[in-house]
């Protein structure tokens, strides 16, 4: 069989529902607060961010939930997205394991955010919204939500981590590209920013801050809400088109993953990617050992509390539940900006502590490491996010070659590095250097936690 296992774009093929984890749960997942009262949130408490549209999505129990036609109509320009055998790349490991990988960054945008930034542009639209806001690490999500609210007519502001928008010019200017406006964050346009700015003039920014700029600009007009890229259940519910397709790709190469792996900032392109073998296995089938590989600098699964915490800096957020390194964490400006963020998706921690994923962290160097290595074997160079889950799968296909056993392993490569490139320049330089977290500065974002 070809290395390439995919099948055409047809009615046939393109999934109609998302699939609904929760559903298959063994125990819901703990409630979200409303942090003033600390007792279970309702519709109305989400309604001045979300449509009440994705607001049904985030609280639903349901197992599928129908993808509308308009959404599907977009998803066909580039769903479904390929998987391929990197054979070369076993080859070159000399491996007994049999290595796939589902290629999202054949999306527009390089990724696979418009999974999720498409249906939420149609729904806001659909709810007469006329501007959006949102935040982004490095550029991935800004830029899928910018493309989205280019089709349906949405303005897009955008408040992007400052390192990032240093690092990473060419995001910022895809995000111009489709019509978005990317300010750098903190930024002086909010409270929440100058607030930072007052303390440090020079913060090179987080995704807390950005998140708490972008809510309180929704926060401020009626015809504007505010978009999430990652971490919440509607979000998680729409990457779901990604396990959904392997698991019939995997079916065509009559193979099925011993071993998923996946990389974890917020934990979208990971749960996109595993929701559905989980389901599977919940529902009395097949067993799949589960990986999710973080940032050894920001490593909210394997160094974080599981508690309730806010989602942005200021506050501004209810409290979830989740793996959480603390809402004032700063993680230092390692390149793979998508995975710094402190805490992990509610459902993805819920998985956790129920062990049914493992979880390892890995520092930035020996990740590009992976990503040259597969890049120079299969032709495709990873982002710097999805390095990490190229890192985790390498070396459970070496573990194979070491214990003499063959496994079927399958890595969610999230997207391509084309933007990236000063990172690897970086890094063929000796300029990319390992960088870790401030253990007192951690100390003091965990001794913040809200109590209850």
């Amino acid at each position: 069989m070809s290395s390439q296992i995919k099948y055409l774009l047809d009615e046939t093929r393109l999934p109609k529902a998302w699939y609904n984890l929760a559903a298959d749960l063994p125990t819901p997942p703990p409630p979200v607060l409303h942090p003033g009262t600390k007792q279970p949130i309702g519709p109305a408490d989400l309604e001045p961010l979300f449509p009440m549209s994705l607001i049904e999505q985030e609280v639903s129990t349901v197992r599928e939930i129908e993808i509308p036609e308009p959404v599907r109509e977009v998803y066909r320009q580039w769903r479904p997205s390929p998987l391929y055998r990197a054979r070369r790349l076993e080859k070159l490991l000399d491996t007994p394991a049999r290595i796939y990988y589902k290629y999202e960054g054949v999306s527009p945008s390089g990724s696979h955010k418009p999974n999720t930034a498409v249906p939420q542009g149609f729904y806001n639209r659909e709810a007469g919204i006329r501007k959006l806001t949102t935040e982004t690490g490095a550029g991935q999500w800004g830029s899928s939500l910018a493309f989205a609210g280019s089709l349906f007519g949405i303005e897009v502001q955008v408040f992007m981590v400052r390192v990032s928008y240093d690092q990473k010019p060419y995001r910022r200017a895809l995000m111009e590209t489709y019509g978005a406006r990317c300010i750098a964050s903190p930024s002086m346009e909010t409270n929440a920013g100058r607030a930072i700015f007052a303390s440090n003039p020079s913060h090179p920014g987080s995704l807390g801050i950005a998140i708490s700029e972008a809510v309180e600009v929704a926060a401020q007009r009626p015809d504007t809400k505010y978009a999430l890229g990652s971490v919440l259940n509607h979000v998680l519910l729409h990457q779901t088109v990604v396990g959904q397709e392997a698991l019939a790709q995997m079916e065509l190469a009559d193979d099925y993953p011993d071993i998923l792996v996946g990389c974890t900032g917020g934990g979208s392109n990971f749960a996109g990617l595993v929701f559905p073998f989980l389901g599977v296995q919940l529902r009395g089938g097949r067993k799949v050992r589960v990986i999710a590989v973080e940032p050894a600098a920001c490593p909210s699964l394997t160094r974080g509390k599981y508690a309730y915490d806010f989602g942005d800096t200021g506050h501004l957020t209810p409290l979830v539940k989740m793996h959480t390194l603390g809402s004032t964490f700063t993680p230092p400006g390692f390149h793979a900006g998508g995975l710094r963020y402190h805490g992990m998706a509610p459902l993805v921690s819920h998985l956790r502590e129920l062990n049914l994923i493992e979880a390892r962290a890995y520092h930035q160097v020996k990740c590009f490491e992976a990503g040259v290595q597969f890049a120079r074997a299969e032709g495709i160079l990873p982002a710097p996010e999805a390095n990490h889950a190229v890192r985790g799968a390498l070396d459970e296909a070496l573990r194979c070659k070491e214990e003499g056993v063959s496994r079927s392993i399958l890595v969610n490569l999230c997207g391509h590095g084309h933007f990236d490139m000063q990172a690897y320049t970086d890094y063929f330089a000796g300029r990319l250097k390992d960088q870790s977290y401030d253990e007192a500065e951690l100390a003091m974002a965990l001794s913040g936690l809200p109590t209850l």
